[in-house]
């Protein structure tokens, strides 16, 4: 059997209680300490981070400025309509009389020609030829061919459009972004205008083809009426002049019937009698074919499709909720903001500096 010695029992406790403590020691954060190191660092800290702020302001003087234009539209006025909106109507009611089995237009006229306006201000096409054709797109060009290209992909989808949301009563708006403050709004002016006129021009297209097609459409139809009332007259006449024929050749010089001659099968007119049905032959050759109310209401809206409608190329596809106004403020870049985060960026440079510097101090020593 062995016996322990005391003294080693307790000497060895000793040891594990410092050893404890050394590393309980080891694994605190020395806040005092921390604090003198970032103290003693601190022209590091305040010289790194003053660096960082001078180059973000540096770069906000080189880097391309921001500047952006917002509008808000909504559908025309009658009023702004001129003369589009009388002969548009009227073909909607040349339509509604010719086929009354159609549904009427959902849309009104105002509404169909925003439709257009807005289909035109957000199409790539719109934007890209707006951009071809004006100034300040030639006089940004470089002469290459694929930075050209890039700055005017750069340039179309600078021009942003957002539909309206009912569920949050949101407009519809552009938004064009440039260099400069005053180009922003000069050009996103002119660039609604130019799409203002490209619906203009797609409305009167559509306009001409309608009411030429209107045109055909009551000629073919008068055309048929005339057919009509033509094969009638003939037979009514034929009719008339066999009858007489039979009454000559039968020698009935007075009506032989107490029916009325329009009740008459055309077999028995005859019966009418010679004079009767000689003043019947004159009165239908004096008056000719008949037509109703509906050829005669044909023929007056012929007449009116025959003149050219009357085109406005000044057509207001919109009117405005906010007018386009020089911006007062910069998109980009936010000079104190990018002054503030990379002041702050260098202020942490600076303090892992000053506390790498500190370590290596502490191990020399």
């Amino acid at each position: 059997m062995k016996h322990e010695n005391p003294a080693n029992g307790a000497s060895g406790e000793a040891h594990h209680r410092v050893d404890t403590a050394g590393a309980g020691i080891e694994n605190e954060l020395d806040i005092r300490g921390l604090c003198g190191a970032l103290w003693r660092g601190k022209f590091w800290i305040a010289g790194v981070a003053l660096a960082f702020a001078l180059m973000a302001l540096g770069y906000s003087y080189l880097a391309r400025q921001e500047w952006s234009a917002t509008a808000i539209t909504d559908r025309p006025g009658v009023t702004r309509l001129g003369g589009y909106y009388p002969q548009q109507q009227f073909l909607r009611n040349l339509d509604a009389k010719a086929f009354a089995s159609l549904p009427p237009e959902p849309l009104s006229v105002s509404a169909k020609v925003y439709d257009e306006f807005v289909m035109q201000v957000a199409a790539y096409d719109t934007r890209r030829d707006f951009w071809l054709q004006s100034d300040y797109y030639k006089s940004h060009q470089e002469g290459d061919a694929k930075a050209d290209a890039a700055l005017l992909d750069e340039l179309i989808a600078d021009i942003q459009f957002t539909p309206r949301d009912d569920g949050k009563k949101t407009f519809d708006s552009v938004r064009l972004t440039v260099d400069n403050a005053a180009a922003a709004n000069r050009l996103l002016r002119q660039y609604i205008e130019f799409a203002s006129q490209r619906a203009a021009q797609h409305l009167n297209g559509e306009l001409t083809g309608a009411w030429a097609a209107r045109k055909v459409f009551l000629q073919s139809q008068i055309q048929r009426q005339e057919a009509v009332a033509q094969a009638i007259f003939d037979r009514d006449l034929n009719s008339v002049k066999m009858a007489l024929k039979i009454a000559q050749q039968q020698g009935i010089s007075r009506s032989q019937t107490d029916t009325p001659a329009q009740e008459l099968p055309p077999s028995e007119l005859f019966l009418l009698g010679r004079p009767m049905l000689q003043a019947q032959l004159e009165s239908l050759q004096a008056s000719g074919p008949r037509y109703d109310i509906d050829y005669d209401q044909n023929r007056a809206m012929l007449a009116t499709l025959s003149v050219e409608p009357q085109l406005d190329a000044a057509l207001q596809t919109y009117r405005y909720l906010r007018t386009p106004e020089e911006p007062v403020k910069r998109d980009s870049p936010r000079r104190l903001f990018l002054m503030v985060m990379w002041g702050a960026i260098g202020a942490l440079t600076g303090a892992g500096i000053a506390l790498v510097r500190c370590k290596s101090q502490r191990r020399v020593d």
